[in-house]
């Protein structure tokens, strides 16, 4: 496995090694012991799959007071995937890192508790695979607008299409002032 440390604290990328011929491939897209020699020390308890039409912008979801930590893949398509530290006491506190993931390249990002999360779908769909480290509560999500003009993100999309409540979420500045 291929570990790509990026510039904010504890958030990788994995590259998986492959194992392919005329018939397929195999990987190993979760092995405990592997993953923790990498770095990635909680434990996972939920497994989550989504699938999104081409220019659907799902995020900057968080939860409140129980942060998940994520570890995300493409099972099939293409997203550009987005971390956002919003961890008060780092020194990249409001920074994010976006990288692009494919089923093709089966790469992971691992998003650390206390990040922001998003994706927004490069693909006619992609089909969208997560490991969670605490369990998802609705009464405790949150998030930030997809389109904070503190964070700047360069998402690849013009014109998203988002549900209505990210459409509403808060600023990074109205998250500051919360905490």
């Amino acid at each position: 496995m291929n570990i790509i440390e990026t510039p904010l604290s504890d958030c990788l990328i994995l590259e998986p090694k492959v194992f392919g011929d005329s018939r397929g491939f195999f990987l190993e897209a979760w092995h405990e012991k592997k993953y923790k020699e990498a770095g990635i020390k909680e434990e996972f308890v939920q497994d989550n799959r989504s699938r999104s039409a081409k220019n659907v912008l799902r995020g900057l979801h968080f939860q409140k007071t129980k942060p998940q930590g994520k570890l995300v893949s493409v099972i099939s398509g293409a997203v550009y995937d987005v971390a956002v530290d919003l961890r008060l006491d780092s020194a990249t506190f409001g920074q994010y890192v976006g990288v692009i993931l494919t089923g093709e390249k089966n790469n992971q990002l691992y998003v650390p508790p206390g990040f922001a999360h998003g994706f927004c779908v490069l693909s006619d769909y992609a089909d969208f695979h997560y490991k969670c480290t605490d369990f998802y509560d609705p009464s405790d999500e949150g998030g930030i607008m997809w389109n904070d003009t503190e964070l700047s993100i360069d998402w690849p999309v013009e014109s998203p299409l988002l549900s209505d409540k990210d459409q509403k979420q808060m600023t990074l500045k109205q998250y500051r002032e919360m905490k």
